[in-house]
Order: structure tokens, then C-alpha cells, then sequence
């Protein structure tokens, strides 16, 4: 994508919008639903182009206003939802055999080593995997899980949107954690051989 020229903007807009469907696809997991929200976002950001300061890269500025109107979907979302119950998705004792009964892992259950945690991180091959084992969990609970960690929406505000208790969204994250971790180990750090 090109930088601020002096004749003004020259970015790759058909690369961009493909760049923010996939990631609106992997929050809202509705074609629509994030086709929508994309254009909107970058209906936003054209009208605002005089607000950009250039001060980031413009598609960091342009997912910023994306990351927006995803929330603004998910409130949209939690008021025409019926409040259904979140806990039914994983069960309660959906990892219970991973423990013994003091509550601590199981000697074949431990998690393995993975290795140097930025060297992993900085590869793109492993965010491909991650997005694989985040689209695998149950849509509710990857929508409570994004809301939370990656699109940094306050609990208290994940738990109003989505009419769910404090306890409701802990257990939820948890489940959702651990579901992503038993992914993780099992798709790519038991394939890397760590």
C-alpha cells in the first residue's frame, strides 16, 4: 500500500478492502454483516480523509474505524438477539479431564514447551493457524472472546451488549482460551515439534 505522496493518497484500495473483509469475515462470520461494515468503514474514512494526519500507516487509521463499526454491528446484534444462554456452547466440564483433583494439569495434558513466544508470534504462518482454530470455536463464544481481547471492549460492556452475567462472560473467555490453547497445541505447536 503506498504512504501519503505529496499529490496526495495513492492507496491500494482493492488490496485494503480485501485485507479488512477477512478480518470483519473472522469477527462477525457474516458476509453481509462484514461486507457492510467494510464499507462502510471505508466510506468513513474517504469522508474523513481530512482527518488523517498521517501519523500511522492509513489502513492501520482505516481498521481503527473498521474495529468501530464492528462493535457497532455486535450492539446492533445483542439488541435484536433474544437473550439466549451463552454457557450452553462448550459444557461446563468440556476440560475437566485435563485436570486431576487438586485442579492441576494432568502429567500428559501439561502444556508443551512452545518455544520463543516473538519468534512464533512474528510468524505469519502462525496467525493463519490461530485464525483457523478462532473460526472453529462456537460463533458465540469467539464473539465474546473477540469483543474481549481483541477488539479491547471492557467486560462490563461485552456482558450489557450481550446480556450475559460477569461470571457468564469469565467462564466463557476461559472456555474460549482454553479451547484456543488445545488448537494451538495441537495445529501448530505438536506440528513444530516443540
Amino acid at each position: 500500500m503506498s504512504e501519503l505522496t505529496s499529490s496526495g493518497f495513492q492507496p491500494d484500495l482493492a488490496r485494503l478492502r480485501e485485507m479488512l473483509l477477512r478480518f470483519a469475515l473472522l469477527q462477525l462470520r457474516d458476509r453481509t454483516e462484514a461486507e457492510d461494515a467494510v464499507q462502510e468503514a471505508m466510506l468513513a474514512s474517504m469522508a474523513r480523509i481530512s482527518e488523517f494526519r498521517g501519523q500511522a500507516q492509513f489502513s492501520t487509521w482505516v481498521f481503527a474505524i473498521l474495529k468501530n463499526k464492528i462493535v457497532d454491528t455486535f450492539r446492533l446484534r445483542a439488541r435484536n438477539l433474544s437473550s439466549h444462554t451463552y454457557d450452553q456452547e462448550i459444557p461446563a466440564d468440556a476440560f475437566d479431564a485435563l485436570f486431576d483433583e487438586h485442579d492441576h494439569w494432568k502429567k500428559n495434558e501439561r502444556p508443551s514447551a512452545w518455544g520463543d513466544p516473538e519468534a512464533t508470534l512474528a510468524q505469519t504462518q502462525f496467525w493463519t493457524v490461530f485464525e483457523l482454530c478462532l473460526t472453529n470455536l462456537p460463533p458465540a463464544t469467539a464473539r465474546v472472546f473477540m469483543m474481549r481481547e481483541f477488539l479491547d471492549v471492557s467486560v462490563d460492556d461485552v456482558c450489557v451488549e450481550l446480556a450475559i452475567t460477569k461470571t457468564n462472560c469469565g467462564v466463557i473467555l476461559h472456555r474460549a482460551k482454553m479451547a484456543l490453547r488445545l488448537c494451538l497445541q495441537n495445529r501448530w505447536f505438536d506440528e513444530k515439534g516443540a
